[in-house]
């Protein structure tokens, strides 16, 4: 399916990709480990081959030199069948040579580790334009609120049942970029170009406190 749009240069894009007949595409830490530092790696105008580094510790892997990015990332979020990505065109061609690299390279890894022919991945990655300033900020709580999925399915439609909980499983979730919003100091930190996104959350409180009106959300308020 085409895309009504093409990628501009300082535009921004929510980028989701899930697993073909909605399979897991992470079945192990390593798996989320992986997918994380390629999301570093492949963002830069060189190649690098990853196998010939594996055995490095996840700070040295986090920490491998690269040139120019493609992207700038402002946020993401792994979930155990699909991914979520924000980001902003840094150079023309930059996002669909970035997830080429990556859905690429991840894909290869997988149908190897696991012995496995195909494709990982159900389409071509799909992406929506983020074109005004209150859905561009949307996108941060809509990416970052995805684990809740994992410990109350229906929350948008119900609530959350326990509000403690759900922040807590949030902050010590580690597939997403959320612990780097409040703090955390982490190898993954080096992820996330966030002086390319407006200076939406300037102290660490204004991101737990936008988080936590979100989490009183229900699906028939208004958004």
């Amino acid at each position: 399916m085409l895309r009504k749009f093409d990628f501009s240069i300082g535009e921004f894009y929510h980028l989701y990709t899930r697993g073909t007949e909605k399979r897991k595409i992470f079945l192990d830490q390593k798996d989320y480990l992986r997918f994380m530092v390629l999301l570093s790696l492949c963002n830069s105008k060189e190649s690098i081959h990853l196998s010939d580094h594996w055995k490095k510790s996840p700070t040295e892997l986090f920490a491998l030199p690269k040139n120019e990015g493609l992207v700038d990332i402002g946020a993401y979020c792994l979930m155990p069948n699909h991914t979520h990505i924000l980001v902003h065109e840094r150079i023309e061609g930059g996002i669909s040579s970035f997830a080429k690299k990556i859905f690429t390279s991840y894909s290869m890894y997988i149908n190897k580790k696991y012995h496995r022919t195909g494709g990982l991945f159900e389409s071509r990655f799909k992406a929506k334009h983020l074109n005004s300033n209150e859905y561009l900020k949307y996108q941060f709580a809509y990416i970052h609120l995805n684990p809740i999925k994992l410990v109350q399915f229906d929350w948008k439609e119900k609530g959350i049942i326990d509000i403690i909980g759900a922040k807590k499983f949030l902050e010590e979730y580690r597939y997403s970029s959320y612990q780097d919003y409040i703090g955390v100091k982490r190898p993954e930190n080096i992820i996330l170009t966030k002086e390319a996104f407006p200076d939406y959350f300037s102290e660490d409180l204004d991101f737990e406190e936008f988080v936590s009106s979100w989490l009183n959300f229900k699906e028939d308020e208004e958004v």
